[in-house]
């Protein structure tokens, strides 16, 4: 769609939608910025705006008025698909698009697009060094400038306009953008894994893995889609795909793909094998970071990217914030910040990453997840669960279903690192894992992941 001229409706007025705005306006449309919520102060929203920009600003009801003469909608990702003002959008006939989508049909270029449901961030991360590496090497004559965006921080409307035939973007892709796409096409993407989460948003299982899958509906026999060898939905939709599939696997052979011979990562292609890192040198621990590099090295391979970069940049990678991260040695007890940890199988492979006895804050926003296989995975490592947020409860249920009750359960976040504290002893671990999202007490998990930083910084050695 040429988006000169065009009347847009941009639903949704926080970061994606100040973004969606700012680059619908550098390309000549006219912008509606709408937000449903009647208590929004139209000032404030002003107030975010980049400079220079000017859309209409309607808050509270979408009117049909409001809808008459508009020629496409742009959906944060925040607002559900189906929910009524949506529904209303779409039987007037106007096209809905997500931010990833618009970014798309701005942009120019290579796109390399990571989902799943764990491992996005440490992927994404890790590629996007692998790939500017690549393109400082000056090997590749049609890759010179590489942009790391989407759900990993950097808004992908914001490089958009940057991107030329000779970048490349690495985007990290949410559930909630997949749904919202059309033309949106990475010559190479992967998902790292599926397992149950944001039910609360897909309602079942079944929307929430199609969504997931989305990301390499557009790509033909010329594309590459990496997938992971041992996840039960990943397998066999990979026999399903018009592009090609490379597998990666921590626990199988395979004869094409990415896998372990002899504690050692290696991609096999056309016969011959290519050695990118022994696991024991990787600066990341647990058997989910092996795989985290094993996608990412899949990924840049498929891209042409050389095997020598590639296992530089792997060797020299360390652990992304938020996700098993090493905070300090306090009094003998070491803490660990993983508050990416936001659903139970992102937790449990924190517990997994853990080498000591372990105490451990969990608990947060509901998403409705269940938690038996998170307390089942605790395998006598965790000492004792301090718990915190909506899920409290559920969580402690399902603790003592599973024939684990030393917990303790805390009012306040500050309160629940305090018992951890006085719980804790000399050789242990302290985790934050919380296995859920931290909405309610802090507005993202970053947040939540800072403040127990500070905490334990503040700490005496």
């Amino acid at each position: 769609m040429e988006l000169k001229g065009k009347r847009v409706l941009v639903f949704g007025t926080g970061i994606s939608g100040i973004g969606a705005d700012d680059l619908l306006e550098q390309v000549g449309a006219s912008v509606i910025l709408y937000d449903g919520n009647a208590d929004r102060d139209p000032e404030e929203v002003r107030g975010k705006l980049r400079e220079g920009r000017n859309p209409q600003i309607v808050i509270g009801e979408l009117t049909d008025t409001l809808l008459r003469g508009v020629d496409l909608c742009v959906l944060s990702p925040g607002v559900p698909t189906d929910i009524p003002p949506v529904n209303r959008i779409r039987d007037a006939g106007i096209p809905i698009w997500g931010e990833v989508e618009l970014a798309y049909e701005c942009s120019r270029g290579s796109v390399l697009a990571i989902t799943g449901t764990n491992g996005k961030t440490t992927t994404t991360t890790l590629l996007g060094e692998i790939m500017k590496a690549h393109a400082a090497s000056g090997e590749d004559p049609v890759t010179d400038k590489v942009f790391v965006v989407g759900n990993i921080g950097t808004p992908y409307t914001e490089a958009a306009l940057q991107t030329t035939d000779e970048t490349a973007a690495v985007a990290e892709i949410s559930s909630f953008q997949l749904e919202t796409i059309e033309s949106f096409h990475p010559r190479v993407s992967a998902i790292t894994n599926i397992t149950p989460d944001h039910l609360d948003r897909h309602h079942t299982m079944e929307a929430y893995v199609a969504a997931k899958m989305r990301i390499c509906e557009n790509q033909g026999p010329e594309d590459t889609c990496v997938l992971n060898y041992e996840d039960p939905y990943l397998r066999p939709f990979g026999e399903t795909l018009k592009c090609r599939v490379l597998y990666f696997s921590s626990a199988s052979h395979l004869e094409e793909g990415v896998c372990l011979e002899d504690g050692v990562i290696v991609i096999r292609s056309g016969g011959k094998v290519y050695p990118v890192a022994a696991v024991k040198d990787l600066k990341l621990p647990g058997v989910h970071n092996t795989e985290n590099v094993m996608t990412a090295a899949a990924m840049a391979f498929a891209y042409g990217v050389s095997i020598e970069v590639i296992s530089r940049v792997c060797l020299a990678f360390t652990a992304v914030e938020h996700r098993i991260e090493f905070v300090a040695e306090k009094g003998g007890v070491v803490y660990y910040n993983d508050s990416k940890g936001t659903n139970p199988d992102a937790a449990i492979r924190g517990i997994r990453a853990m080498s000591r006895p372990t105490v451990l804050i969990g608990g947060g926003y509901d998403k409705h997840n269940e938690y038996d296989e998170w307390i089942k995975a605790f395998d006598g490592k965790v000492r004792c669960l301090v718990l915190i947020g909506q899920t409290r409860e559920a969580i402690a249920e399902a603790a003592r279903r599973n024939g684990f009750d030393n917990i303790r359960m805390a009012d306040t976040f500050e309160e629940a690192f305090a018992i951890c504290v006085r719980e804790a002893h000399r050789g242990d671990a302290v985790l934050l894992s919380p296995a859920c999202a931290s909405w309610g007490m802090f507005p993202n998990y970053e947040v939540r992941g800072r403040r127990f930083k500070e905490l334990v910084h503040a700490l005496d050695d």
